[in-house]
C-alpha cells in the first residue's frame, strides 16, 4: 500500500512539472530531436529484461499505461509493448453504412470544416491543407469537406485501422522534422504538422469518393509501418516519395502502426459531417463513429 502511495505521489509531482508549459516545451522540443528519436528507436528494440523491465516501469510512472486489453502483457522489448496488439473483440467496429469510423484510439484535437483551403492545428493556428498534403489539387478536392485531428498519447494503442471499406491508391511519404505534437507545441509552433515527417495515404471508398489519412510522426516516433507496403518509413528512408498502391482493406482492418504516440489527420470531402459525439477535447476509440459521409 505504501509503495502504491509513493508511486501516486511521484506521478502527481511529475504531472505538475510537465504541465508547466515552458518546462514541457523545453524538455520535449529544445533538444536534439532527431538524435534522441534515433536513440529511443535503438533502445526500444533491445531484447533484454534488464532494459525492457525498467523502461516500461519508467513509462508507467510518466503515463497511464494500461495493458489490460493487450493480447499479451509480457514483452521482450519496449518496442513490442509500444506496438502491442489488442485482444480479439476489444475494439468493436460500428457496422452502420455511410460512416467513417475512427482509425485509432485518440484524443480529439481540432476538427471541423475545411474553409478557404485551411484547417486548424489549434485555436488561432490555421494552416494550409495543401501544405500538409503536399498537393494543391488534392487540397482543392476537400474544400468544404471535414477534417479531424486524432492525437495518440504515448500510452495508447498505437495501431491504426481502415476507417471504411476502401482501396489505398497511393502513399506520399514526406520526410521532415520530429517536433512534439502535444497541445503545448501546437500552440507555439506554426504549421507544425506540415513540418513533421508524415505519410499521405490516399484512399478510395466503394462509393467512389476519396478520403485521405495523414499519420504524422513526432519526437521519439519518426517511424511508420504500413502493412500493405514492404518498407518501413522513417527519417533515414530514401526510397521513392510517391508509392503507388492497390491495397483493398475492409472497415476496421489494420493499416499499420506508429513506433510511439503521434497524430492522424482524417480528411473527407464535401458532404461529410462529424458525428455528434466527436467534440474537440473528447476521446475516441478505433471503430467508433467519426464522420458520416454522404457520397
Amino acid at each position: 500500500m505504501q509503495a502504491n502511495d509513493t508511486e501516486m505521489t511521484a506521478k502527481s509531482l511529475i504531472a505538475r512539472l510537465v504541465q508547466q508549459e515552458d518546462i514541457n516545451f523545453l524538455l520535449t522540443n529544445r533538444i536534439p530531436r532527431e538524435l534522441l528519436t534515433r536513440f529511443m528507436g535503438w533502445l526500444s528494440r533491445i531484447e533484454h529484461p534488464w532494459v525492457c523491465g525498467p523502461c516500461i516501469a519508467l513509462w508507467r510512472l510518466f503515463s497511464d499505461l494500461d495493458l489490460s486489453e493487450a493480447k499479451q502483457t509480457r514483452f521482450r522489448s519496449v518496442h513490442a509493448c509500444f506496438t502491442r496488439e489488442l485482444k480479439v473483440g476489444a475494439r468493436p467496429i460500428d457496422p452502420r453504412p455511410g460512416l467513417l469510423v475512427s482509425p485509432c484510439d485518440a484524443l480529439i484535437g481540432a476538427c471541423g470544416r475545411v474553409a478557404q483551403g485551411t484547417v486548424l492545428q489549434a485555436k488561432g493556428f490555421p494552416y494550409p491543407l495543401a501544405d500538409l498534403l503536399g498537393d494543391a489539387g488534392l487540397a482543392r478536392y476537400y474544400q468544404g469537406g471535414q477534417y479531424a485531428t486524432l492525437r495518440l498519447t504515448s500510452s495508447m494503442y498505437h495501431r491504426f485501422h481502415a476507417p471504411a471499406d476502401c482501396r489505398v491508391e497511393q502513399v506520399d511519404y514526406i520526410s521532415g522534422d520530429t517536433w512534439n505534437v502535444n497541445p503545448i507545441a501546437l500552440k507555439r509552433v506554426e504549421r507544425l504538422f506540415c513540418k513533421n515527417e508524415r505519410a499521405v495515404i490516399r484512399c478510395r471508398l466503394t462509393s467512389g469518393a476519396a478520403i485521405t489519412l495523414v499519420p504524422v510522426a513526432a519526437i521519439l516516433v519518426a517511424s511508420l509501418r504500413l502493412k500493405f507496403l514492404d518498407v518501413l518509413l522513417h527519417l533515414r528512408y530514401r526510397g521513392s516519395n510517391i508509392i503507388p498502391c492497390d491495397a483493398r482493406l475492409a472497415r476496421g482492418e489494420e493499416m499499420g502502426w506508429f513506433e510511439h504516440g503521434s497524430t492522424i489527420i482524417v480528411v473527407a470531402p464535401r458532404g461529410a459531417c462529424l458525428s455528434d459525439a466527436v467534440q474537440e477535447g473528447g476521446r475516441i476509440q478505433v471503430g467508433r463513429a467519426l464522420m458520416e459521409i454522404d457520397r
